[in-house]
C-alpha cells in the first residue's frame, strides 16, 4: 500500500477515522474528507508526523455535489490519481417508526448514505478505468441484510449500498478494478450518539453489556480487502461482535 492514494469520506470520526490512521501505518497517501475541518487539520498533523506520509484535506459536505466536483477537478495533478475508494460517510437519525419520521431527517441520511456515494464514485472512478487499476470499498451494514425496528430508512439506504456494490461490480467485470462491501455490525462510534439525537447516555445503553466492535476493528477488515492480492476481490464481509448473531439478535450480560 505504500504510496499509494487512498480518498476516504467521513474521515474525521469514527470507522473513516480508523481507516485513515490504518491505511497511513502501511505508507499510504491520504485524501481526507469530512465536513469539520479541525478535526481533519488535527488528524492530517498527527499521520504526518507519526507516518511521514502526505495528507491532503477535502473539506466539503458529501451531500453538496457541485462543491465536491469542485473540489476534486481542483486536485493537484499528483492527487488525481485515486487508487482505492472507501465510501465511508454516513449516518443514522432517529429510531421512529416509519409512519412516525421525520422527513428532513430521511433526506439527509438518503442524501449523504445513496447520492453521496453515488456520486463519489461516478467522480472517481472513471480515472480508476482509465487508469486501468483502483478499488471501490464501500461502507454498508448489517442493517442492509434486513430491517430492524425503528430503522426501516436506514436499513434501506444500506440495502442500496448492497445494491449499488453490486452492479458497480458487474459494470466494472471486464476491467481489473475491485469492489468490497463491507457490513458491520454493532460498533461503537459518535455514529450512535446522532442515531439518538446526541443522547450519548442512550447511545452508551445500546452498547451495555456487550464488547461492540470499534471503528478500528473496522479499518483493519477494510484494509484487508484492499491489500489483498490484485486477482482477489473481497466483495462483501460481513463483521458482528461476537455476542452478535443478526441485526436485531445478541447477547448482553445483564
Amino acid at each position: 500500500m505504500k504510496g499509494k492514494i487512498v480518498f476516504i469520506t467521513g474521515a474525521s470520526s469514527g470507522i473513516g477515522e480508523g481507516c485513515a490512521r490504518k491505511f497511513a501505518s502501511e505508507g499510504a497517501n491520504l485524501l481526507l474528507n469530512a465536513r469539520n475541518v479541525a478535526k481533519l487539520e488535527e488528524l492530517k498533523k498527527e499521520l504526518e508526523t507519526q507516518y511521514g506520509v502526505r495528507v491532503h484535506l477535502l473539506p466539503f459536505d458529501v451531500r453538496d455535489r457541485k462543491l465536491a466536483a469542485q473540489a476534486l477537478e481542483a486536485l493537484p495533478a499528483e492527487w488525481k490519481n485515486i487508487d482505492v475508494l472507501i465510501n465511508n460517510a454516513g449516518l443514522v437519525i432517529g429510531v421512529d417508526k416509519e409512519f412516525e419520521g421525520n422527513l428532513d431527517e430521511w433526506d439527509i441520511m438518503i442524501d449523504t448514505n445513496i447520492r453521496a456515494l453515488l456520486s463519489m464514485t461516478r467522480m472517481v472512478v472513471p480515472g480508476m478505468v482509465e487508469r486501468g487499476r483502483g478499488h471501490i470499498i464501500n461502507i454498508g451494514s448489517i442493517a442492509g441484510d434486513a430491517a430492524y425496528p425503528g430503522g426501516s430508512v436506514y436499513c434501506a439506504t444500506k440495502a442500496a449500498v448492497k445494491a449499488l456494490s453490486d452492479g458497480l461490480r458487474i459494470d466494472l467485470v471486464d476491467t481489473p478494478l475491485r469492489v468490497t462491501n463491507i457490513k458491520p455490525g454493532m460498533v461503537e462510534t459518535n455514529f450512535s450518539v446522532v442515531r439518538y439525537r446526541g443522547d450519548k447516555g442512550a447511545a452508551d445503553a445500546f452498547y451495555k453489556g456487550i464488547r461492540p466492535l470499534t471503528g478500528d476493528d473496522i479499518a483493519e477488515t477494510v484494509y484487508y480487502a484492499a491489500s489483498a492480492p490484485e486477482h482477489i476481490q473481497i466483495a462483501e464481509v460481513l463483521l458482528m461482535p461476537t455476542n452478535q448473531a443478526t441485526g436485531t439478535i445478541s447477547y448482553k450480560k445483564k
